[in-house]
């Protein structure tokens, strides 16, 4: 996915997956504190820029990931909570990834008229290991959303949602491995069981990356470099195309109907062996790749 929303940077370390943060230590390399959260001023209204035709820059039928530099449910982003809702609220043909470890917040800080939830929210919780999918799980189950999914990232311990999948709840698992301070290892066999698990219950599971450390027939591998982990993800196999998750985006009170503008996913030849392309958003074309 290249499409990042942050409204708000930094964060509040809040379980065992946020001891080598990863926007920690690419904060501390350019001199920043990642403790310190700030609203993101220049970026706040993101979804809403337009180009010099006067498109939506996000185009109907994209998906993008909401605060990757933080926690949208952060206690100290409280104040600028509601001015974001109402960004989410104006663009309902745009799918909002929503990622926390905080589920325990979520239900008071949902919008007045958010009912049975918005069709184009996507909330996740993080389950890092087995402790913090039984504790997330069963709070996620008791919110009001209409898409819900895990990810296991990053993949510190063994976990097994096989008691969960029959809620039918769980639409999407990610996994990936740790990177940069610390990276502690990932077992290919936790990746292999919770696969295994998600392929029984027809939920589309998604291996992203290996991480720096990677554990497999008794063997260690160190991968550094973020797109070899990708590419190993993807050599493993460990990809399944659950039943189709079915968001009911409308554009301008049309239900899923986006004749003008719609976004159309493009893979490049990187693409091809990426971990993340079951679940990407597709190629910026940024010109990286030819770098």
């Amino acid at each position: 996915m290249h499409d990042i929303w942050n409204p708000w940077h930094g964060c509040i370390k809040k379980s065992e997956g946020c001891e080598n943060c990863y926007m920690y230590f690419l904060d501390k390399q350019r001199n920043a504190d990642g403790r310190k959260i700030y609203k993101v001023k220049n970026n706040f209204d993101y979804p809403l820029h337009k180009d010099k035709n006067g498109h939506y820059k996000i185009k109907s039928g994209e998906q993008i990931r909401v605060c990757m530099t933080s926690d949208f449910f952060l206690e100290d982003a409280d104040a600028w909570r509601s001015e974001a809702w109402k960004i989410i609220r104006s663009r309902p043909d745009v799918i909002f990834f929503l990622l926390t470890k905080r589920p325990e917040r979520v239900a008071e800080q949902l919008p007045p008229d958010w009912g049975n939830g918005w069709e184009n929210v996507f909330f996740n919780v993080t389950c890092e290991n087995q402790k913090r999918a039984d504790e997330r799980i069963p709070r996620m189950f008791e919110l009001p959303f209409k898409h819900k999914g895990i990810m296991a990232a990053p993949f510190i311990g063994p976990v097994s949602i096989k008691d969960y999948l029959p809620a039918g709840q769980i639409e999407q698992v990610i996994a990936g491995g740790e990177n940069y301070d610390g990276s502690r290892p990932l077992h290919y066999e936790w990746v292999k069981s919770l696969y295994d698990e998600c392929v029984s219950a027809d939920i589309t599971f998604c291996f992203i990356e290996t991480g720096t450390t990677f554990v497999k027939g008794g063997k260690t591998y160190r991968l550094p470099d973020k797109y070899k982990q990708s590419c190993q993800a993807f050599k493993s196999g460990l990809q399944y195309q659950g039943r189709p998750i079915r968001f009911k985006l409308t554009e301008n009170g049309q239900l899923n109907i986006f004749e003008d503008n719609v976004y159309r996913k493009h893979f490049g030849e990187r693409c091809q062996t990426c971990g993340s392309r079951l679940i990407c958003n597709g190629c910026s074309n940024c010109g990286l790749c030819k770098k």
